[in-house]
This record gives C-alpha cells, sequence and structure tokens, in this order.
C-alpha cells in the first residue's frame, strides 16, 4: 500500500514568556526569541499542507505553569494535529513545586496533544491510516529526587505489549533523549551522557525485534542524523539557540514498497528584537563558550591540563555552533594533534574520513 505524509518538526522551544526569563552568565539558551521565533515558524507551517506537527519536548523554559497554559492554549489553535512529549525542563520535579509542574500532572496539561489518557505519561495513537505515533517519557527521578533520562520497566513492559499487537503500520517513536550517539562516546562522555537515554541499549534491541526504524528526539540542540543497526535517531537543535531550526519531513512508501523519509531543514532567520538572528546567536554563543571548552579539554578522553586547555579554548570558540549547525566540518590544524584528531571526530564525517552531510537536507532510505 503507497503511504504518503507530511509533517514538521520542532524541538527544544523553551517558551519563556518575557517576565519568567532567568539569566545565567553561561547559558547558550537564547529563551528571549523562543516566543517570536516560534511565531514565525508557525506563520511558515501553517502555509504548508502538513498531517501533523511533532515537538519532542523541551516546551517550557523550566516547566511554569503560565508557560505551560500559553503553549496549549497557542497550539490549540493550529490547523494540523500537534504531538508532543515531556523534556527534563518540562517537569524538572516530580511533584510540583512554586515553579514548576510535576511529571504527573504533565498529561493534564497536554491531553489534547497526545495524552488523552491523563493517568499516563506516554502514549500510542493512529495519527493517520497506517500510520502510528507512539510518545514516551524519557524523564525519571532516583530515589533522591534527581532526574535522569531513563525508560522505566513499566514503560518498557508497556511498550513491548503495544509493538507486538502493531500489525503493518508504520511505527514512529518520539521520546526527548537521544537514543543513538550523537558525539563520539555519547553514551559515556562525562559531558555528554545526560543527553542519552541510559537504558538506550535495552530500548534499541526492542525496537529492532519490532522492526522501528524511525525515532524522533531532541535535547541535545544539534541537527543530526545518526543510524545503528537500522534504527535513525532524528534529533532536532533547538529553536532558542544557534542555528534556529525546524524540519519539515515528507514520507513515501512507493508501489515497490520501498520507504523514504525526505528531510528539509529551515532557519529562523530573524525575529524583531534580532534582525540578523543567525549572525547575533552565533557570536551569543562563541560568548559563552569558554567554560564549555575548559570542560571539555580537561575531562576525559583529553585530559589536558589546565593551563593548556585555557590556551587553547579561543581558538575553538565556534566548535559548537558548529556542531549544532549540522554537517560540520571540524579541523583546527593548528592544535596539538591529538586534540586536533578528536575534535574532527565531532564533524559530519565517514570512518574513511569522507564528508557526509545528512543532518540537515537528506533523502534516507528506510526501509525496502
Amino acid at each position: 500500500m503507497d503511504i504518503n505524509f507530511r509533517f514538521a518538526i520542532v524541538s527544544d522551544l523553551h517558551i519563556a514568556l518575557p517576565h519568567t526569563i532567568w539569566d545565567h552568565p553561561s547559558r547558550f539558551h537564547l529563551v528571549e526569541v523562543s516566543i517570536p521565533a516560534f511565531e514565525s515558524v508557525l506563520e511558515h507551517l501553517t502555509q504548508l499542507d502538513l498531517d501533523f506537527l511533532l515537538i519532542p519536548g523541551d516546551l517550557t523554559q523550566h516547566g511554569e505553569p503560565e508557560n505551560h497554559n500559553w503553549l496549549t492554549k497557542r497550539l490549540s489553535q493550529l490547523p494540523f494535529p500537534v504531538y508532543v512529549v515531556p523534556g527534563n525542563h518540562d517537569v524538572p520535579v516530580l511533584l510540583a513545586n512554586e515553579q514548576s509542574i510535576g511529571l504527573t500532572e504533565f498529561p493534564y496539561y497536554y491531553h489534547k496533544f497526545g495524552y488523552e489518557n491523563s493517568q499516563q505519561f506516554y502514549y500510542n495513537c493512529q495519527i493517520l491510516p497506517g500510520v502510528r505515533l507512539i510518545g514516551l517519557n524519557s524523564n525519571s527521578f532516583d530515589e533522591d529526587g534527581k532526574q535522569i533520562g531513563r525508560l522505566d520497566q513499566q514503560q518498557l513492559q508497556w511498550l513491548e505489549t503495544e509493538l507486538a499487537a502493531i500489525d503493518n503500520e508504520i511505527v514512529l517513536v518520539m521520546l526527548h533523549h537521544n537514543v543513538v550517539e550523537h558525539l563520539p562516546n555519547q553514551l559515556n562522555h562525562p559531558m555528554a551522557n545526560r543527553y542519552m537515554l541510559e537504558n538506550a541499549p535495552e530500548f534499541l534491541d526492542l525496537l529492532r525485534k519490532h522492526e522501528v526504524k524511525l525515532v524522533f528526539t531532541g535535547h541535545l540542540h544539534v541537527q543530526d542524523v545518526a543510524c545503528a543497526d537500522g534504527v535513525y535517531d532524528i534529533t532536532t537543535g533547538s529553536l532558542v539557540s544557534y542555528p534556529h531550526p525546524y524540519r519539515v519531513l515528507e514520507f513515501e512508501r512507493d508501489s515497490l514498497g520501498k520507504e523514504w523519509l525526505h528531510i528539509v531543514s529551515h532557519r529562523v532567520e530573524s525575529v524583531p528584537d534580532f534582525p540578523k538572528l543567525q549572525e547575533s546567536s552565533k557570536q551569543w554563543m562563541g560568548d559563552r563558550s569558554y567554560p564549555f571548552l575548559i570542560k571539555l579539554l580537561t575531562l576525559p578522553p583529553l585530559n589536558l591540563p589546565l593551563a593548556q586547555a585555557k590556551q587553547l579554548a579561543p581558538d575553538l570558540r565556534d566548535f559548537w555552533a558548529t556542531i549544532a549547525n549540522g554537517d560540520g566540518v571540524l579541523d583546527y590544524p593548528n592544535l596539538p594533534l591529538e586534540v586536533r584528531h578528536h575534535i574532527q571526530e565531532y564533524g559530519a564525517v565517514t570512518h574513511t574520513g569522507h564528508h557526509h552531510a545528512i543532518d540537515n537536507n537528506s533523502k534516507l532510505l528506510i526501509g525496502d
């Protein structure tokens, strides 16, 4: 059966009404643009013939009830269905406090956007004939109340049962945390592992068992497409950090049974207070990159002395912006050889050293 549909992804909105914005000298998030950037995206998307919109978490700045309320009202005005999942910023606490909603409240806010069962933090719904979306909650809390990226056993068992009952439908999966590595050794890297699902290997085994091939994530704030043994993790950068991207995708199953996913990425180029958003946002990120770069250079696997890291960090000012932009080539000939080679691994290159640009605009063969 031929199946064709078009949808969009906007991720990590970090919606913040002006009076709720808090500042921190090293934050990469330009939350000041969250609402005008989202409005710019919606102006474009409402002109397209979309079947649905996916938002893979971090809908709000820090789970503030009024920011959740603003967003749910805005989403309800759109001419196409919207489906969301919670990010770590949406439910930073298990139980509500004076600042944020709790995990238990999230389904009540978003009952029109996937969560028809307000007692459950995940869902399985048919969004089109022959197309099914599974929205998962990757936010767990340990016994001390610390937030971690993990699918609990109850959710995994539910997922196993749901997938086993699906017959000859396209299955899309959405969650906040990454499940395939988008950065070198991401699952174990001391800085990058918090963006990964802790039990990603177990989860991926379950997806492969049931031949699920498409997963949509956020959290990392980069444009990247990664694949591990047939499962694609398509992560979309944040709307409030450079390069302020969003995606329009088309799925096609042709008469021969081949399945294709066409990906086209867009950027928000300007908003009223930032007429040259791309330029000013990249500058913002570079200006605040120094503490991040010092950590990157002094932690494993490089383990550079602090003095050497301080010397090298300024040359890497645009390192993260290049990664966030997707399809980047990272080469700094003046760096020490070991450091240069490690930094190159973050680029969009194959193991043979060839540039492989699929992060922003690509046509992926999903199955045949």
